[in-house]
């Protein structure tokens, strides 16, 4: 199931043929995009990508670990995680099934 893995280069070349910029002007788009995202995260804001999916900045606490070799006890500090929850669309893509947009639960559409 591996598959192959895109590049920024990938996503810059992508950039060049569909949207029509220069590959300096697409190389710097794909970056200043990336940029954001990464400057929101690190803020510890949510960046949610409608119909893709969702990164989140979680806060973990300490706990405690322990050594499997040794079976001693380990605190392991809090930190930050940050998770990607995607869109019910993209799972829906990836898993091959092509639907509209779900209609509303309570009955009207």
């Amino acid at each position: 199931m591996t598959g192959r893995t895109v590049t920024r280069a990938d996503l810059c070349e992508a950039v060049y043929q569909k949207v029509g910029l220069s590959r300096t002007e697409s190389a710097a788009l794909v970056e200043m995009v990336l940029a954001e995202i990464g400057d929101c995260l690190e803020r510890g804001e949510t960046v949610k990508l409608s119909s893709f999916g969702s990164f989140v900045v979680r806060d973990k606490g300490q706990r405690v670990g322990r050594n499997p070799k040794s079976g001693q006890e380990v605190p392991i500090p809090p930190r930050r995680v940050m998770v990607f929850k995607p869109s019910n669309i993209l799972k829906s893509r990836i898993n091959g099934i092509d639907e509209e947009l779900p209609a509303k639960r309570n009955g009207t559409a």
